[in-house]
């Protein structure tokens, strides 16, 4: 049997697992890429060296440093999920982080009843063992349920979209940690169910919280605009691992379009995306949409044939495709993560990142009541795109 790792990653996400190799390149670099931050400083422009440039952040405590890779034993647990886009952006991740010299196990915890209590007692040693844990996505009711095993006094949350800014909010405000876009429904059933996991759901939040009696910190590591609180440390993900292996990107002349999952998570309506789209494709001369892993066929079969688009389904994260190039000069998105990612791992390219907002009118009705707010504070922060008006695409019909 293989010796525990002293540093243990888990990921379900190709761009949480990107992150978690940003976060190791981070901590080995010194003194810039690994320094503490009080927040998140302004994002870097677009000419200039590529480098993020800062506004004199204020340095937290410095915390012990946590050698990573294959000296210091970061080994990284992806549990996959069942998608095949998401499968295969996941492989082609590990093969790159196998490449940097990271141990990276694949463990199924999905596709049966019993897959993620059989992943569990395969994880729980080396869970237990850990020094460091790092984890994407603090909401995951597995991840959660792994961390009631977590002995190591060190963990580390890293980037997973903008669930990032709703983690470190929630946590804040001593909340229960639920995804913004969650709506609650499912009657009788579903509220047996969360009362049944209520246990393991309030150890996760005492496990965020950082403990200066017991030793424990918390970090978190990430590009979104957040400020950390309560003994919780920051640390900037400026992609800096992203722009030393790949690029500068060839420039072509035009315009593209990120695709989003707003749809498929129910916030917007299908008939209002299309309609925008359609009229960003018109106003800015785009050419090709770069599709969101989660979109479906048939949403992208009309968008093609309403638009004329050349739909892409990127291999890997948009952060590494936009990076390798060829990319548009310009590059257009709804509120999300690439907002505030792409300016980092652009810098110094020219190319310019604008986010559209997203009106009211296009919510679908079963969006729930936060979605307006959140969405609106993802265009407000992004502090180095250019911000198009929801007028800009007018509502359907």
């Amino acid at each position: 049997m293989p010796r525990s790792a002293s540093t243990l990653a888990f990921v379900e996400s190709p761009v949480q697992l990107l992150n978690v190799l940003e976060w190791a390149h981070a901590r080995g670099a010194a003194p810039e890429g690994g320094r503490l931050l009080a927040a998140i400083p302004n994002q870097p422009t677009r000419e200039g060296t590529g480098r993020a440039r800062t506004a004199d952040p204020t340095p937290a405590p410095a915390s012990p440093e946590t050698p990573t890779g294959a000296e210091g034993g970061l080994r990284i647990v992806v549990l996959p999920p069942i998608d095949p886009m998401s499968r295969g952006q996941l492989r082609r991740m590990a093969a790159l982080a196998r490449d940097e010299g990271h141990e990276v196990r694949w463990q199924e915890a999905r596709g049966g009843r019993l897959a993620p209590f059989k992943a569990l007692a395969a994880l729980a040693r080396d869970v237990r063992a850990a020094r460091t844990v790092v984890v994407g996505d603090p909401f995951s009711r597995y991840v959660q349920l792994l961390l009631t095993l977590v002995r190591a006094e060190e963990l580390v949350v890293v980037d997973d979209g903008t669930a990032t800014m709703e983690f470190v909010a929630q946590t804040a405000r001593g909340e229960r940690l639920v995804r913004w876009h969650r709506v609650g429904g499912g009657g009788l059933p579903a509220r047996v169910r969360e009362l049944a996991y209520a246990p393991v759901s309030a150890t996760a939040r005492r496990r965020f919280t950082p403990s200066a009696g017991s030793g424990r910190t918390v970090e978190v590591f990430s590009s979104m605009p957040v400020t950390p609180h309560g003994g919780m440390t920051l640390r900037l993900n400026d992609f800096a691992w992203t722009r030393d292996r790949f690029g500068p990107p060839r420039l072509t002349k035009g315009t593209d379009l990120v695709g989003t999952s707003l749809v498929e998570t129910g916030v917007v309506d299908p008939d209002h995306y299309l309609e925008a789209v359609r009229v960003l494709t018109r106003e800015h001369g785009a050419t090709r949409y770069f599709a969101h892993r989660r979109e479906s066929a048939e949403k992208l079969r009309a968008l093609s044939e309403a638009t004329g688009l050349e739909i892409v389904r990127p291999d890997l994260p948009l952060e590494l495709i936009a990076r390798r190039g060829p990319v548009g000069r310009t590059i257009v998105s709804f509120p999300s993560t690439v907002v505030h990612t792409l300016p980092y791992a652009l810098a110094g390219t020219g190319v310019t990142v604008a986010v559209c907002d997203v009106d009211p009118e296009w919510l679908s009705a079963a969006a729930s009541p936060r979605a307006r707010g959140f969405l609106a504070g993802v265009t407000d922060t992004a502090r180095d795109a250019h911000r198009l008006p929801a007028q800009a695409a007018p509502a359907a019909g």
